[in-house]
């Protein structure tokens, strides 16, 4: 396995500098967010470390040579929107940009890129397949044209009270995991596994593994810390009592998580996602955070 990091923590540098930070540090990869340049609606999104709105074959060669001076690959274009989004505009803006995305990855010798399936949470989950239909198989085709596979990332998007109990993403638990991949019907589609979110859905993360290991087409290193004060006060139904943590740090077993993958033949990247407070003070904090990461991983990855 390849060990790491998103690069959505580094946002104030130059895909340069993220890229030598990387090979200074001894990372194997990185994941490079490509998200449309502009301001952001959330935290960790809006970052764009790769522009691909007018992306071409002589930009995508001075990518591959600052790949090939710094010795780190790219394992996977990251753009994480809501292809589901309620608002039509919105949905076709960034199912558009999606694209771009797709088709810049084989340009740079990447054959993989990271996203949401999107939800709209005010509708059912039955009522979100009917829209999946509707939105994905032309993303779908795109990817196979393209030769690359979409890791669709198992977090529910859900940050306050409006949300309860969907999320932005329908791309949750094994049950839906199983649903849409049926529904979609490729190969191209897959996985993108962060344990983190399922240890706080009390979803078994360990045995995801192994059931959908073959879909496993890319690995986020991320931990949560679950508070049991603020779940004793609110239990599941409330919010705020798990806190995004760097690997080690929380409550994922990540020594049967790493059995695990090597058990069903995962020999992909692992890419530390930083979203731990503690660590956002400064860019040497955030560096540090990555630093800490790696040298907890390594007993795992070495």
């Amino acid at each position: 396995m390849q060990l790491g990091f998103v690069s959505a923590i580094l946002a104030d540098l130059s895909l340069e500098e993220v890229l030598a930070f990387a090979a200074d540090e001894g990372f194997s990869c990185v994941e490079v967010m490509c998200w449309p340049p502009g301001k952001s609606d959330r935290r960790y999104a809006g970052v764009t470390h790769l522009d691909v709105s007018r992306f071409n074959e002589e930009q995508a060669k001075k990518i591959r040579n600052l790949i090939r001076l710094h010795g780190v690959r790219i394992s996977g274009l990251g753009y994480y929107p809501n292809p589901l989004n309620s608002d039509l505009t919105h949905r076709q803006t960034v199912c558009d940009h999606l694209k771009k995305v797709i088709a810049a990855a084989p340009l740079l010798g990447v054959n993989v890129v990271n996203t949401f399936i999107g939800r709209d949470h005010r509708r059912s989950i039955d009522e979100n397949i009917s829209l999946l239909r509707e939105v994905w198989p032309p993303l779908v085709q795109h990817a196979e044209a393209c030769g690359v596979r979409i890791g669709i990332e198992n977090c529910p998007m859900l940050f306050t009270g409006d949300e309860w109990p969907g999320g932005k993403n329908l791309h949750v638990s094994p049950a839906l995991w199983r649903r849409i991949f049926n529904e979609l019907g490729s190969n191209n589609i897959g996985l993108n596994y962060d344990p983190s979110h399922l240890v706080w859905q009390h979803i078994d993360y360990v045995r995801c593994i192994r059931e959908f290991g073959e879909r496993i087409v890319h690995v986020h290193a991320k931990d949560t810390r679950i508070d049991e004060d603020k779940l004793y006060e609110h239990g599941i139904l409330g919010l705020g009592w798990h806190t995004p943590k760097i690997p080690g740090l929380g409550d994922v077993r990540w020594g049967q998580v790493f059995s695990a993958l090597t058990d069903v033949g995962y020999r992909g990247p692992v890419c530390i996602e930083v979203e731990d407070r503690a660590f956002e003070g400064s860019l040497e904090d955030r560096k540090r955070s990555l630093r800490q990461s790696k040298r907890f991983l390594e007993q795992f990855t070495s």
